[in-house]
Protein backbone atom coordinates (compact mmCIF):
# COMPACT_ATOMS: atom_id res chain seq x y z
CA UNK A 1 0.00 0.00 0.00
CA UNK A 2 1.22 3.59 -0.44
CA UNK A 3 1.92 6.30 2.22
CA UNK A 4 -1.67 8.07 2.46
CA UNK A 5 -0.38 10.63 4.58
CA UNK A 6 2.38 11.31 2.19
CA UNK A 7 -0.10 11.65 -0.82
CA UNK A 8 -1.94 13.96 1.56
CA UNK A 9 0.97 16.00 2.35
CA UNK A 10 1.77 16.11 -1.01
CA UNK A 11 -1.17 17.56 -2.24
CA UNK A 12 -1.97 19.90 0.33
CA UNK A 13 2.02 21.02 0.49
CA UNK A 14 1.68 25.20 -0.53
CA UNK A 15 4.58 27.43 -2.63
CA UNK A 16 4.49 31.18 -2.92
CA UNK A 17 5.95 33.19 -5.17
CA UNK A 18 7.98 35.17 -2.91
CA UNK A 19 8.28 36.73 0.91
CA UNK A 20 8.80 40.10 1.97
CA UNK A 21 9.88 41.40 5.25
CA UNK A 22 11.83 43.78 7.15
CA UNK A 23 13.02 47.49 6.77
CA UNK A 24 15.68 49.36 4.83
CA UNK A 25 17.54 49.32 2.01
CA UNK A 26 15.90 46.93 -0.82
CA UNK A 27 17.82 43.63 -0.89
CA UNK A 28 16.73 40.60 -3.18
CA UNK A 29 17.29 36.87 -2.67
CA UNK A 30 17.12 34.33 -5.43
CA UNK A 31 17.74 30.95 -5.06
CA UNK A 32 19.16 27.96 -7.23
CA UNK A 33 17.70 25.44 -9.47
CA UNK A 34 14.79 23.64 -8.05
CA UNK A 35 14.80 25.68 -4.75
CA UNK A 36 11.84 27.96 -3.64
CA UNK A 37 12.31 31.02 -2.08
CA UNK A 38 12.17 29.33 1.27
CA UNK A 39 15.99 28.26 0.74
CA UNK A 40 16.78 31.56 2.71
CA UNK A 41 14.52 30.90 5.82
CA UNK A 42 17.36 30.92 8.48
CA UNK A 43 18.88 33.95 6.64
CA UNK A 44 15.92 36.21 6.58
CA UNK A 45 15.92 37.12 10.33
CA UNK A 46 19.11 38.76 10.84
CA UNK A 47 18.80 40.07 6.90
CA UNK A 48 15.45 41.93 7.75
CA UNK A 49 16.96 43.73 10.88
CA UNK A 50 18.68 45.96 8.14
CA UNK A 51 16.77 45.23 4.56
CA UNK A 52 13.44 45.76 2.99
CA UNK A 53 13.78 41.97 1.95
CA UNK A 54 12.22 40.50 -1.24
CA UNK A 55 12.83 36.33 -1.45
CA UNK A 56 11.60 35.20 -4.82
CA UNK A 57 10.77 32.02 -6.53
CA UNK A 58 11.91 32.14 -9.69
CA UNK A 59 9.48 31.63 -13.18
CA UNK A 60 9.25 27.78 -13.27
CA UNK A 61 9.71 26.58 -9.68
CA UNK A 62 7.25 25.58 -7.10
CA UNK A 63 5.01 28.99 -6.53
CA UNK A 64 6.97 30.76 -9.13
CA UNK A 65 5.62 32.50 -12.24
CA UNK A 66 5.00 29.68 -15.09
CA UNK A 67 7.66 29.05 -17.73
CA UNK A 68 6.42 31.06 -21.30
CA UNK A 69 6.25 29.04 -24.47
CA UNK A 70 9.55 29.66 -25.15
CA UNK A 71 12.23 30.03 -22.71
CA UNK A 72 15.50 31.63 -23.27
CA UNK A 73 18.55 33.38 -21.69
CA UNK A 74 15.72 36.56 -20.54
CA UNK A 75 13.29 34.49 -18.74
CA UNK A 76 14.49 34.30 -15.50
CA UNK A 77 15.86 37.81 -15.24
CA UNK A 78 12.87 38.77 -16.58
CA UNK A 79 10.24 37.48 -14.04
CA UNK A 80 12.33 38.81 -11.26
CA UNK A 81 12.48 42.34 -12.41
CA UNK A 82 9.15 42.51 -12.77
CA UNK A 83 8.47 41.26 -9.14
CA UNK A 84 11.13 43.71 -8.31
CA UNK A 85 8.48 46.06 -10.06
CA UNK A 86 5.67 45.17 -8.47
CA UNK A 87 7.64 45.58 -5.11
CA UNK A 88 8.71 49.31 -5.95
CA UNK A 89 12.27 48.21 -6.20
CA UNK A 90 14.03 49.69 -9.31
CA UNK A 91 17.56 48.87 -7.83
CA UNK A 92 18.33 46.47 -5.00
CA UNK A 93 21.32 44.65 -3.09
CA UNK A 94 21.41 41.61 -5.05
CA UNK A 95 22.14 37.72 -3.01
CA UNK A 96 21.74 34.81 -5.12
CA UNK A 97 23.10 30.96 -4.81
CA UNK A 98 24.21 28.76 -7.82
CA UNK A 99 21.16 29.71 -10.56
CA UNK A 100 20.48 32.34 -8.84
CA UNK A 101 23.92 33.76 -8.30
CA UNK A 102 24.10 33.76 -11.63
CA UNK A 103 20.66 35.42 -12.40
CA UNK A 104 21.78 38.08 -10.37
CA UNK A 105 24.57 39.17 -12.07
CA UNK A 106 22.23 39.18 -14.91
CA UNK A 107 20.38 41.76 -13.62
CA UNK A 108 23.55 44.14 -12.13
CA UNK A 109 24.69 43.57 -16.65
CA UNK A 110 20.54 45.38 -16.94
CA UNK A 111 21.68 47.89 -14.14
CA UNK A 112 19.15 47.26 -11.16
CA UNK A 113 21.99 45.87 -8.84
CA UNK A 114 23.33 48.36 -6.16
CA UNK A 115 25.62 44.88 -5.18
CA UNK A 116 25.76 41.18 -6.15
CA UNK A 117 26.83 38.93 -3.75
CA UNK A 118 26.43 35.67 -5.38
CA UNK A 119 27.30 31.85 -3.49
CA UNK A 120 28.31 29.79 -6.22
CA UNK A 121 27.05 30.75 -8.75
CA UNK A 122 26.86 28.60 -12.21
CA UNK A 123 27.54 29.48 -15.22
CA UNK A 124 31.36 29.86 -14.19
CA UNK A 125 32.68 26.18 -16.65
CA UNK A 126 35.93 27.79 -18.60
CA UNK A 127 34.60 28.74 -22.27
CA UNK A 128 34.14 26.13 -24.95
CA UNK A 129 33.89 23.63 -21.85
CA UNK A 130 30.50 21.48 -22.16
CA UNK A 131 30.73 19.34 -19.31
CA UNK A 132 27.95 21.39 -17.95
CA UNK A 133 25.77 19.20 -19.50
CA UNK A 134 26.61 16.85 -17.49
CA UNK A 135 25.58 18.57 -14.36
CA UNK A 136 22.17 18.98 -16.35
CA UNK A 137 21.74 15.41 -17.03
CA UNK A 138 22.41 14.64 -13.48
CA UNK A 139 19.93 17.30 -11.92
CA UNK A 140 17.00 16.15 -14.06
CA UNK A 141 17.63 12.68 -12.61
CA UNK A 142 17.20 14.25 -9.06
CA UNK A 143 14.01 16.08 -9.96
CA UNK A 144 12.98 12.06 -11.07
CA UNK A 145 14.04 10.73 -7.79
CA UNK A 146 12.37 13.78 -5.78
CA UNK A 147 9.11 13.01 -7.49
CA UNK A 148 9.32 9.40 -6.82
CA UNK A 149 10.14 9.70 -3.02
CA UNK A 150 7.82 12.93 -2.49
CA UNK A 151 5.07 11.13 -1.11
CA UNK A 152 7.09 9.73 1.50
CA UNK A 153 9.10 13.02 2.39
CA UNK A 154 7.76 13.22 5.64
CA UNK A 155 8.92 9.56 6.87
CA UNK A 156 12.21 9.92 5.06
CA UNK A 157 13.37 13.16 6.99
CA UNK A 158 11.82 11.63 10.23
CA UNK A 159 15.75 10.41 11.23
CA UNK A 160 19.09 11.66 10.67
CA UNK A 161 20.09 9.30 8.63
CA UNK A 162 17.41 10.73 6.17
CA UNK A 163 18.18 14.20 6.76
CA UNK A 164 21.80 13.86 5.76
CA UNK A 165 20.45 11.76 2.33
CA UNK A 166 18.83 14.68 1.89
CA UNK A 167 21.21 17.17 1.93
CA UNK A 168 24.45 15.63 0.80
CA UNK A 169 24.59 17.57 -2.36
CA UNK A 170 23.91 20.85 -0.91
CA UNK A 171 25.56 21.00 2.54
CA UNK A 172 28.29 20.17 4.88
CA UNK A 173 26.21 21.06 7.93
CA UNK A 174 22.96 19.63 8.46
CA UNK A 175 22.14 18.94 12.03
CA UNK A 176 20.27 22.04 12.58
CA UNK A 177 18.45 21.95 9.52
CA UNK A 178 14.38 21.76 10.49
CA UNK A 179 13.05 18.42 8.89
CA UNK A 180 9.68 20.70 7.88
CA UNK A 181 12.07 22.95 5.30
CA UNK A 182 13.49 19.92 4.30
CA UNK A 183 10.48 18.40 3.14
CA UNK A 184 9.06 21.81 1.95
CA UNK A 185 11.80 22.02 -0.58
CA UNK A 186 12.24 18.38 -1.30
CA UNK A 187 8.60 18.44 -2.25
CA UNK A 188 9.49 22.05 -4.33
CA UNK A 189 12.22 20.22 -6.37
CA UNK A 190 8.68 17.68 -7.62
CA UNK A 191 7.31 20.29 -8.30
CA UNK A 192 9.83 22.05 -10.70
CA UNK A 193 8.94 22.56 -14.05
CA UNK A 194 12.32 21.93 -14.91
CA UNK A 195 12.63 20.35 -18.81
CA UNK A 196 12.53 23.66 -20.40
CA UNK A 197 14.99 25.13 -18.71
CA UNK A 198 17.22 22.16 -18.20
CA UNK A 199 16.50 22.28 -22.25
CA UNK A 200 17.77 25.35 -23.04
CA UNK A 201 20.58 25.70 -20.62
CA UNK A 202 22.34 22.15 -22.26
CA UNK A 203 21.62 23.90 -25.87
CA UNK A 204 22.37 27.38 -25.03
CA UNK A 205 25.08 27.14 -22.18
CA UNK A 206 25.92 30.46 -19.73
CA UNK A 207 26.78 33.99 -21.07
CA UNK A 208 27.30 36.91 -19.14
CA UNK A 209 27.98 40.07 -20.32
CA UNK A 210 30.17 41.26 -17.88
CA UNK A 211 31.47 44.18 -19.03
CA UNK A 212 28.21 45.86 -18.02
CA UNK A 213 28.54 44.93 -14.75
CA UNK A 214 29.38 48.25 -12.53
CA UNK A 215 28.35 47.53 -9.11
CA UNK A 216 30.50 45.80 -6.17
CA UNK A 217 30.85 42.30 -6.18
CA UNK A 218 31.14 39.52 -4.19
CA UNK A 219 31.35 35.97 -4.52
CA UNK A 220 31.39 33.27 -2.02
CA UNK A 221 32.09 29.80 -2.58
CA UNK A 222 32.76 26.66 -0.19
CA UNK A 223 35.34 24.28 -0.84
CA UNK A 224 33.06 21.18 -0.42
CA UNK A 225 30.39 22.32 -2.70
CA UNK A 226 29.40 18.92 -4.32
CA UNK A 227 27.61 20.59 -7.45
CA UNK A 228 30.02 23.12 -8.34
CA UNK A 229 32.77 22.10 -7.12
CA UNK A 230 35.19 24.56 -6.60
CA UNK A 231 37.68 26.04 -8.39
CA UNK A 232 37.04 24.63 -11.38
CA UNK A 233 33.44 25.45 -11.91
CA UNK A 234 34.30 28.94 -11.23
CA UNK A 235 37.02 29.61 -13.97
CA UNK A 236 35.54 31.70 -15.95
CA UNK A 237 33.99 33.93 -13.29
CA UNK A 238 37.82 34.31 -11.83
CA UNK A 239 39.65 34.78 -15.47
CA UNK A 240 37.31 36.55 -18.29
CA UNK A 241 34.23 37.59 -16.30
CA UNK A 242 34.68 38.73 -12.55
CA UNK A 243 38.76 38.60 -11.65
CA UNK A 244 38.24 41.78 -9.74
CA UNK A 245 35.50 40.90 -7.53
CA UNK A 246 35.85 40.17 -4.01
CA UNK A 247 36.29 36.41 -4.03
CA UNK A 248 36.07 34.56 -0.88
CA UNK A 249 36.41 30.82 -0.28
CA UNK A 250 34.13 29.21 2.55
CA UNK A 251 36.10 26.48 4.48
CA UNK A 252 34.24 23.39 4.88
CA UNK A 253 31.34 24.43 3.38
CA UNK A 254 28.81 22.82 0.47
CA UNK A 255 26.93 24.43 -1.76
CA UNK A 256 24.03 26.43 0.07
CA UNK A 257 25.85 27.94 2.30
CA UNK A 258 22.68 29.79 3.40
CA UNK A 259 21.38 26.76 4.93
CA UNK A 260 25.02 25.19 5.68
CA UNK A 261 26.21 28.21 7.76
CA UNK A 262 23.25 30.82 7.87
CA UNK A 263 25.21 32.99 10.68
CA UNK A 264 28.29 33.81 8.17
CA UNK A 265 26.05 33.88 4.81
CA UNK A 266 23.84 36.63 6.84
CA UNK A 267 27.33 38.67 7.72
CA UNK A 268 28.94 38.09 4.45
CA UNK A 269 26.06 39.68 3.04
CA UNK A 270 25.34 42.22 5.48
CA UNK A 271 29.10 43.25 5.70
CA UNK A 272 28.71 44.00 1.73
CA UNK A 273 25.73 45.65 0.54
CA UNK A 274 25.53 49.16 2.06
CA UNK A 275 22.74 51.73 1.60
Amino acid sequence: MGDAGGDDDLRAAVFTASHRGGSGSPLVLLHGFLDTWRVWELVLPALERGHDVLAVTLAGHAGGPPLPDRVDAATLPDAVERAMEEAGFPTAHLVGNSLGGFVALQLAARGRARSVVAFAPAGGWPAGDVSYRGLLSSQGDLQRQARSIAPHARSLLSTPEGRRRATALLTENHEHLPAELLAHQLLGVARCDAAPLLEFAAREGYDLDAERITCPVRIAWGTEDRLLPWPATAERFRRDWLPHADWIELDGVGHCPQLDVPLETAQLVLGFAGG
